[in-house]
């Protein structure tokens, strides 16, 4: 089983569980029909990153309140806030599953988030190779929802990001972004590489969560 697949499994929510032949098929037809249709777009913009105390974090203009967030960026001076999508085609398709095969949705889902991560990760990992040659490393991405980051901040990053702008992509008044396949994050940025920061699942303390990598 690939990582691609794992982390579909992951978001379906089995853990540990055993995945019968099923529905091991019907991540491997989703991730086919996905691979026609998605359009990866990412957009970022780079700011002055300012982490006054344990509370609090400045990013340009914009005043954060997250203990999380601050120990994250805890010793960088710049910050990258993106916004990043599979585009509007991977909602058009749940759409027309949902009046028919509510069970492919459920899969699809999972199958898109998995993708979308994939996609940041090597996006990521490419950007860290060009600021290295600028003298910054990256910390891990950190998004809106992660601990204590409330999900309101995603509107400041969109339209710091300017997505609605370069990529298409916008949030609804109910904080609900659209495309809904689409991510917020922030990056930090410093002169000092550091492996003590974590991400995602490692960096969580909600440890009976159905989601969390079985790794962790």
């Amino acid at each position: 089983m690939d990582t691609r697949t794992k982390e579909a499994v992951r978001y379906l929510g089995y853990g540990r569980h055993a995945v019968d032949d099923t529905i091991m098929t019907l991540i491997e037809s989703s991730f086919a029909e996905l691979n026609k249709i998605v359009q990866y777009r990412i957009t970022y913009r780079i700011f002055e990153l300012e982490v006054p105390d344990s509370d609090n974090v400045k990013i340009g203009e914009l005043k954060i309140r997250s203990k999380n967030l601050a120990k994250n960026l805890r010793g960088c001076d710049q910050a990258v806030m993106l916004g990043a999508t599979l585009g509007i085609e991977v909602d058009f398709l749940m759409k027309r599953y949902s009046l028919t095969e509510m069970s492919r949705v459920v899969v699809l889902q999972a199958c898109a988030a998995a993708m979308l991560e994939e996609y940041l990760d090597k996006w990521q990992k490419e950007l860290s190779g060009k600021m290295r040659e600028k003298g910054y490393y990256l910390r891990p991405r950190f998004s809106p929802g992660y601990g204590d980051f409330c999900m309101d901040y995603q509107k400041d990053i969109l339209r710091m990001a300017d997505t609605a702008r370069r990529i298409g992509l916008s949030i609804t008044d109910g904080n609900m972004l659209t495309p809904s396949k689409s991510v917020t994050a922030v990056i930090g940025m410093s002169t000092e590489e550091t492996a003590c920061h974590r991400a995602g699942c490692e960096a969580c303390e909600k440890s009976d969560c159905m989601y969390r990598r079985s790794s962790v």
